[in-house]
C-alpha cells in the first residue's frame, strides 16, 4: 500500500504545524490586529525574515541536495523584487500625477500625465522619459508573470550555457558570482533604466490604498509570506523525497556514476536550477515591499555569500535546517546590527555589536564548518535518532569501486 506524501514526510506537517501556529501568535499580538504587543516595523522584520528562509530553502535544493555552489541566487532574488518594484512605483506615481493634473483647468492629455510620470520617477537620475523595459510597469498581471518569467529565464539560458560545457565545483561557483556581479553593475548604470544607485523606493505603500494603515498592510505581508514559505517547503520536500530527489543526490555525490547509469544529468541539474531560481524570485517579490526599497547594493556578490553562510550554519541537505540557518541569523543580524545588544566594555576597548557582527558571523561559520558539519539541523538528527545505516563497512554499491559506510558518512 502506498503511503501519502505526508505519511512519508512527517517533518513537512511539523514544520507547517509549526509555520502556522506562529503566523497566527504573531497575527493575534500585532498592532494590525489590535493587541498591539508586537510592533508595526518588527512585524515587517518578521515577514522579511520569511522571505529570506524561502530563498534560504531555495538554496538548500540547489547546493544541499543538488551540489551546486550557486552563489548568484541573491541576483533573482533581487530581480523578483525589482519587477513588482516597477508597478509599485509606477502605479502610485501614476496615482499621485494624476490627483495633482486633476485641479487643471483644462484635463491633462495621456502624454502630458505619461510625461509628468517620467519627470517624477526619473528626474533624480536626469531624465524624463519612460525607458522601453517599463512598458508593462502599469500593468500588476504582466509584472507579476515577470516575476517568474525574468529570473527564470536567465537561469535558464545561464545554467543551460554552464551545463552543457559541464562545468562544475569552484569554477561554477565563480561564474554564477560573476554573473551577480555583471547584474549589480550594470542596474548601477543611469541609463539601466532602473534609477542606477537610487534604486526603487517607496515600494511599502499600496496604490490606491492609502487610507489603509501599514499596521495591516505589514500583516498582510506577513500573511503571505508565511503562505509563500509553507507552498515553497512543501514543494521542495516534494522535489527532494521521491526518484528526483535520490537522482540529484546522486549527481551532488558522484555525478559521473550518475552519468554513467543513463541518467540526463545537465537535464536535472538545470531544473533544479531554474526552478530555485523562481523560488528566489518570488522570495525578492515579498521582500522588498516590506523593506520598501531596493537597490542595487542588495544585489551584490556579499549578499549570496552569506545565504550560503545561513544554510551551512542550519545544515544543509536539510530543508528545516536552511529555515533555522536563515531565520536564526537573520534576527541576530538585526538585533545585533540595530543598537539593541548591549556593548561590552573591556577597559582598553569596547566591543560595539555593530562593527563586530559580522566578525562574529564568520567566526560561527568557521566553527559549525570545523565543529559541526552538519549543522544546527544536526542536533535534530541526534534527538531523533537519526544515523547513517550500518553496514559495517561494506560496498554501498554492486562493485569494490562504490562508496564505503565511513566515506559516505563524511
Amino acid at each position: 500500500m502506498n503511503k501519502s506524501f505526508f505519511a512519508r514526510n512527517p517533518s513537512v506537517l511539523i514544520f507547517i504545524a509549526c509555520l502556522a501556529l506562529f503566523t497566527l501568535t504573531v497575527s493575534v499580538l500585532a498592532d494590525g490586529f489590535g493587541a498591539g504587543v508586537i510592533s508595526t516595523s518588527f512585524v515587517k522584520t518578521l515577514g522579511k525574515t520569511l522571505c529570506l528562509c524561502l530563498i534560504a530553502i531555495a538554496m538548500d535544493l540547489v547546493w544541499g541536495y543538488c551540489g551546486i555552489l550557486s552563489l548568484g541566487h541573491f541576483a533573482f532574488f533581487g530581480l523578483g523584487g525589482y519587477m513588482i518594484g516597477m508597478w509599485l512605483m509606477y502605479a502610485r506615481t501614476e496615482l499621485i500625477v494624476a490627483n495633482s493634473l486633476a485641479e487643471a483647468e483644462i484635463p491633462p492629455t495621456a502624454q502630458e500625465i505619461s510625461d509628468a510620470i517620467g519627470n517624477q520617477i526619473f528626474g533624480v537620475v536626469g531624465g524624463s522619459d519612460i525607458p522601453l523595459i517599463w512598458s508593462f510597469a502599469d500593468s500588476l498581471t504582466i509584472q507579476l508573470a515577470f516575476v517568474v518569467l525574468v529570473p527564470g529565464l536567465l537561469a535558464l539560458v545561464f545554467g543551460w550555457l554552464a551545463f552543457r560545457s559541464r562545468v562544475t565545483g569552484v569554477y561554477l561557483s565563480i561564474l554564477t558570482q560573476a554573473m551577480t556581479l555583471a547584474l549589480s553593475l550594470y542596474l548601477f548604470q543611469n541609463e539601466s533604466g532602473l534609477r542606477g544607485n537610487n534604486g526603487l523606493s517607496g515600494l511599502q505603500n499600496l496604490p490606491g490604498l492609502d487610507d489603509v494603515p501599514q499596521s495591516t498592510v505589514s500583516l498582510w505581508f506577513f500573511w503571505a509570506s508565511a503562505l509563500a514559505l509553507g507552498l515553497g517547503y512543501m514543494l521542495a520536500a516534494w522535489v527532494v523525497s521521491g526518484k528526483f530527489g535520490s537522482v540529484i543526490r546522486g549527481i551532488r555525490d558522484d555525478e559521473a556514476r550518475v552519468r554513467f547509469l543513463g541518467y540526463s544529468v545537465e537535464g536535472y541539474k538545470l531544473f533544479v536550477f531554474t526552478l530555485t531560481a523562481v523560488i528566489a524570485a518570488i522570495a525578492g517579490a515579498l521582500y522588498y515591499p516590506q523593506a520598501g526599497i531596493i537597490n542595487p547594493g542588495e544585489m551584490a556578490p556579499i549578499a549570496s555569500i552569506y545565504l550560503a553562510v545561513w544554510v551551512a550554519i542550519g545544515g544543509r541537505g536539510r530543508l528545516y535546517g536552511a529555515v533555522i540557518g536563515a531565520a536564526l541569523v537573520s534576527l541576530l543580524s538585526t538585533w545585533f546590527t540595530g543598537g539593541q545588544a548591549p556593548d561590552i566594555p573591556l577597559g582598553f576597548y569596547t566591543i560595539q555589536w555593530v562593527d563586530w557582527w559580522l566578525v562574529l558571523l564568520g567566526f560561527s561559520f568557521v566553527a559549525v564548518t570545523l565543529f559541526a558539519p552538519r549543522g544546527i539541523g544536526g542536533l535534530f538528527d541526534l534527538y531523533t535518532g537519526r544515523h547513517a545505516p550500518n553496514r559495517h563497512g561494506a560496498d554501498l554499491g554492486p562493485d569494490m569501486g562504490s562508496l564505503r559506510e565511513k566515506e559516505a558518512d563524511e
